[in-house]
């Protein structure tokens, strides 16, 4: 099977249930947005030197797939035929598990945090600004078609996991945050 398929060329693409729109339908960018995220949470897999963190990304990473599959499925069958693009409800509480374990290291906020710091710790907020994104596009498709409400849930929950994980990444590097 060869990468390129040419049915793209006219700025069309197919939809998991064999329907093609615009590529820059909001379906699309909405997918391509975790896409996006899912791409910079890779860039921080491979700058991360602290093993749970990667192991944390990488479960997300494949939970972004999924969001991107049931995004990508207008019938909204997809994760009713394929396991692995199902996200489970109790990921939303494992999210939040996750922020409340790092978030108890840090010292409490008092004013804004400048984005910055150690590589890490940079890559994971601009990886937030990108899920904020993705956010965006995802509401905004919810109000022109039915999406399960968890896809929302999950990428709300996730920018702030990913803020509380560059803040952890800027400590555990030693950098002090910028404020303003």
């Amino acid at each position: 099977m060869k990468i390129y398929t040419k049915t793209g060329d006219g700025g069309e693409t197919g939809l998991f249930d064999g329907s093609r729109v615009s590529k820059d339908d909001l379906r699309v960018a909405a997918y391509g947005e975790l896409d996006e995220l899912n791409a910079l949470l890779g860039l921080v897999r491979a700058q991360a030197r602290d093993p749970p963190l990667q192991a944390l990304l990488l479960e997300i990473q494949r939970d972004l797939f999924a969001l991107g599959a049931q995004l990508a499925d207008p019938s909204e069958q997809v994760a009713e035929r394929k396991a692995k693009a199902a996200v489970a409800p109790g990921r939303i509480q494992e999210l939040e598990a996750a922020i409340d374990r790092h978030e108890a290291t840090l010292p409490p906020l008092r004013a804004f945090v400048l984005p910055g710091g150690a590589p890490v710790g940079a890559f994971l907020h601009l990886a937030r600004t990108v899920c904020r994104r993705a956010e965006r596009t995802i509401v905004a498709l919810g109000r022109r078609h039915r999406l399960d409400p968890l896809i929302g849930a999950y990428v709300n929950r996730l920018s702030d996991l990913l803020f509380v994980l560059a803040r952890h990444a800027n400590q555990a590097a030693g950098i002090p945050e910028d404020t303003w």
